[in-house]
């Protein structure tokens, strides 16, 4: 072994990042499984490293007995005073066995071994490096696709897309740019596995975190998600400073934070909404952009009917009812939505003693946003 050794370990633990401590471990594990096959011993060896020397030796390591019955793992306490009167028995006492011819042997048998323990410990370090990213984003490189996935280049490493994780109004050309959610990080025999979304709604979730300071920072919260990728979106989100306006900063001057999310996500349609612990304002919220009268709530089976104006009736039900679908997801409470005519008919509205219900959905800054968002 020569100084080339020890500029080989520094250059791969610059460019691998891997501790010369692994490496060496690695080496000398490789040593002494190429001293018993090569040399036929089985006796307890060690494999001794000098880098600084570049200096290779083998020693055999003997319990101190005082009847010995294998002699390749014992020595008599007679024989190891004639080393050092110091030994006692239950010492154990190392002698060098290295072979004159060992350098040569050991490399070719070693170079194998050591090549998997590096591998190992750079898929070791990979799983570390992802395995706390689970439900975080990372922006990716796509690189192919095959009949399962689509494989997403995250540094040093393919996360896997999986057909049902892709959004539907997506092509995933070779070399395209894009955020990906992290969904699950699997350690294989074959090394880290990651498998990433594009239409989890946590995707959404922290696009936002990215894009707002205010989320970032814990001033506005997401309460809640609703989401079919690639089509549109609703986000409930609360403050408890009464003076920050929570839906305001998700929005952005002139819509212009919302607006990078949507494009992040092809045009994917966003509703934000203010959220409510009262569930008459959050479920009338929830199904913005249409205004609703009245909200008439069953506590015990969490459900509720919701009045709207007739000419109103087919936007707050939304197309194929996803307006309706999505505001259900995004309150957890089953929604019925009524025509006011229909209401009047069946005697549930006007409700006596009861003043109309009028959404926030009014006159204000967001109401251009609003028309952007809203099916043609």
């Amino acid at each position: 072994m020569s100084s080339e050794l020890l500029d080989a370990l520094t250059l791969l633990e610059k460019e691998k990042g891997i501790s010369r401590d692994v490496i060496v471990e690695a080496i000398e594990a490789a040593l002494v499984s190429a001293y018993r096959r090569n040399f036929n011993q089985a006796q307890n060896v060690r494999v001794d490293l000098n880098l600084e020397k570049g200096t290779m030796r083998v020693f055999a390591r003997k319990d101190v007995v005082e009847t010995v019955e294998d002699p390749r793992l014992e020595i008599s306490l007679e024989d190891a005073k004639e080393l050092s009167p110091n030994y006692e028995v239950g010492d154990v006492v190392e002698l060098e066995v290295t072979p004159r011819n060992f350098g040569r042997i050991a490399a070719q048998t070693a170079k194998q071994v050591v090549t998997q323990r590096v591998r190992e410990a750079e898929r070791g370090i990979i799983y570390s490096e992802f395995a706390d990213r689970e439900e975080d984003i990372m922006t990716g490189i796509v690189q192919r696709q095959d009949g399962k996935f689509t494989y997403v280049a995250l540094g040093k490493i393919e996360a896997l897309l999986p057909f049902s994780e892709q959004m539907p109004n997506e092509s995933y050309e070779p070399h395209t740019r894009m955020k990906v959610f992290i969904t699950k990080v699997e350690k294989t025999t074959k090394g880290p596995q990651i498998f990433v979304s594009r239409t989890h709604p946590g995707l959404l979730k922290r696009l936002f975190e990215i894009e707002v300071p205010e989320i970032f920072d814990g001033t506005v919260e997401i309460m809640s998600v609703a989401r079919e990728a690639g089509d549109r979106s609703k986000i409930s989100v609360h403050a408890d400073n009464p003076e920050v306006d929570p839906v305001g900063a998700c929005v952005g001057p002139k819509g212009s934070r919302v607006q990078a999310i949507v494009n992040e996500l092809k045009g994917e349609k966003i509703d934000i909404v203010k959220w409510s612990e009262d569930p008459v304002e959050f479920v009338a919220n929830a199904l913005s952009p249409s205004k609703v009268l009245d909200v008439i709530v069953d506590e015990d089976e969490k459900a509720t009917t919701v009045i709207v104006p007739d000419y109103q009736l087919s936007l707050a039900i939304g197309k194929r009812g996803q307006n309706a679908r999505l505001a259900a997801k995004l309150t957890g409470w089953k929604i019925d939505i009524k025509s006011e005519t229909d209401a009047r008919e069946l005697g549930i509205y006007p409700r006596a003693n009861a003043n109309d219900y009028d959404s926030t959905y009014e006159d204000n800054e967001y109401d251009e946003f609003d028309d952007l968002m809203e099916d043609e």
